[in-house]
């Protein structure tokens, strides 16, 4: 495995100011530093990115997926309209798994329907910050407690 990416969409950089009783405390550095840890005890390359831009986002995936490397994304908002995102995943064949730092579903009706979650892997949703290590977890194969 050439690297574990880990794509973060818009917003994502507000974590831990942006209503934490939704988001939580953890800032996207504070989950940056834990996946790096993960990876680094797994010997794997981290590459870990946010952007508030759609096409950036778009470009990473088809990056992550030409080169065979899996992605853990929170594509924020674009996960609720982003049909680009969507046809990315596809089209590269990236293996993806999907997270929320929040229970999207016990949230606003919109953020209910995913057009990630068709293509995707799996998707953990409503654990904050441990969502990412869940995710990390789920690539491998391992018990989560163990990592």
């Amino acid at each position: 495995m050439p690297a574990v990416h880990v794509i973060n969409g818009p917003n994502l950089n507000l974590l831990g100011a942006r209503e934490p009783s939704v988001y939580g405390a953890a800032t996207l550095d504070d989950i940056k530093a834990r996946m790096a840890e993960l990876c680094a005890a797994r010997g794997v390359d981290l590459v870990f990115r946010q952007s508030n831009h759609e096409g950036d986002l778009v470009d990473w995936i088809q990056e992550a997926g030409r080169a065979g490397a899996p992605v853990i994304l929170n594509a924020g908002a674009y996960t609720h309209t982003s049909i680009a995102l969507h046809d990315a995943i596809k089209g590269a064949g990236a293996t993806v798994i999907e997270v929320h730092l929040s229970n999207v579903h016990a949230r606003e009706s919109f953020r209910h329907h995913s057009f990630i979650s068709p293509v995707a892997r799996g998707v953990i949703a409503g654990f904050g910050a441990a969502s990412y290590v869940l995710a990390f977890a789920a690539l491998f194969d391992e018990e989560p407690r163990k990592i």
